[in-house]
């Protein structure tokens, strides 16, 4: 990762030496075995916990860090850059906070924001459905008033930390009037009638755990509703304005890991009697992967800038997760091509990158979704 980082404070830039050396020591000597056997890294999410990582942009009464987003992110994108899974289960966590510490009553974030923030919980965003990903106003889910609680019904699809997260942030239908009838829940990740279904066999991020949760007569206590009933949908576009950033900074990070194994490679293995960084071609390829990332981390660190001062960023996040994600595909491809045969074998960590950048395009809102967000910001 590059020496030098823009960062507001001194303890902000030790906060990130030790995300630095916890990504080193703690992280990325894992990543590969975890990842080739599909295993769920449970134990590094404690350890974030336990270093304060699972809450840094939270506040600090709750058990939060308190950091800016541009310090959060940056943080992410070291961890990301270690460990991908980890990366996208951290930004996912930082995501399913989200509903309860910025639209939770005083009450409820005494109640349950320190467990979450603390690091013994692991939250999961319960929002997309089979028939309802990118028309998320569709979902069909529904919660039903008994009197002190809702009795939720319906499954929901595509649930990172499905099965293994101990609290949800669930959307829920409480009224048939389209989006406007959508409601916002913090749903115990261990309850009656809650379970995951088979998880899903991805092409990357194995050792995340991505599956479909299924709700059948769960009972989530009324003091669990987050907001007003019908507030849902509008929790839920926040909170991805907020979580595609995260995916943004994974992008990066994944996209830096890449290009640093690129170029290490390029040094040492020769041909012709030279190393083949020496070779002009290689060495503009190579230069076009730099420039990418750097702008990439500078369009998200822009974004994170205008949320930190309380701007509008819907766009600027939207343009962030479409620029990042796509400059991690772009570049991981390229670090394949520059490893030749190499790159496809899975003796060099870049074959796993490539694969495991695809679905940055596709989760938190596809690409194409975040040019539709850009535009019709752009036609306001």
């Amino acid at each position: 990762m590059p020496a030098e980082r823009l960062l507001p404070t001194t303890e902000a830039e030790d906060l990130l030496d030790l995300v630095r050396e916890i990504a080193r020591e703690e992280l990325a000597p894992h990543a590969a075995e975890a990842e080739e056997h599909e295993r769920f890294p449970r134990e590094k999410f404690r350890l974030l916990g336990k270093t304060g990582l699972l809450g840094l942009p939270y506040p600090e009464r709750f058990g939060g860090g308190e950091q800016p987003y541009e310090v959060y992110l940056q943080a992410l994108e070291e961890i990301a850059s270690a460990w991908m899974s980890v990366g996208v289960g951290l930004s996912v966590h930082i995501m399913s906070s989200y509903a309860l510490a910025t639209f939770g009553t005083e009450a409820q974030k005494e109640k349950w924001l320190p467990d979450m923030l603390g690091g013994e919980q692991l939250g999961g965003y319960a929002l997309s459905e089979s028939h309802a990903g990118s028309d998320a106003g569709a979902l069909s889910t529904r919660a039903v008033r008994q009197d002190d609680h809702y009795v939720v019904n319906g499954t929901k699809a595509w649930i990172t930390h499905a099965g293994v997260a101990d609290f949800y942030t669930l959307m829920a239908r409480t009224a048939d009037t389209g989006s406007r009838g959508i409601s916002c829940f913090l749903s115990p990740g261990q309850a009656p009638g809650l379970s995951a279904l088979t998880p899903e066999r991805k092409m990357g991020l194995t050792g995340s755990i991505t599956a479909q949760l299924s709700f059948e007569n769960v009972a989530v206590d009324a003091d669990r509703l987050i907001g007003n009933e019908g507030d849902g949908l509008k929790i839920a576009l926040s909170a991805l304005d907020s979580g595609r950033l995260g995916i943004a900074a994974c992008g990066v990070g994944l996209a830096q890991a890449a290009l640093d194994q690129a170029v290490s490679y390029a040094k040492q293995r020769t041909q012709f009697g030279r190393p083949i960084i020496d070779f002009q071609g290689l060495e503009f390829l190579l230069a076009d992967m730099a420039a990418a990332v750097e702008s990439a981390r500078a369009t998200y660190l822009a974004a994170a800038r205008r949320r930190d001062r309380g701007l509008p960023f819907t766009r600027q996040a939207a343009i962030a997760k479409l620029v990042c994600t796509d400059t991690a595909m772009k570049v991981t491809t390229d670090a394949v091509q520059v490893l030749g045969g190499a790159g496809y074998t899975r003796d060099f960590p870049v074959e796993r990158y490539m694969r495991e950048a695809k679905v940055l395009q596709i989760f938190e809102g596809t690409n194409q979704i975040q040019r539709l967000v850009i535009g019709r910001d752009l036609r306001r």
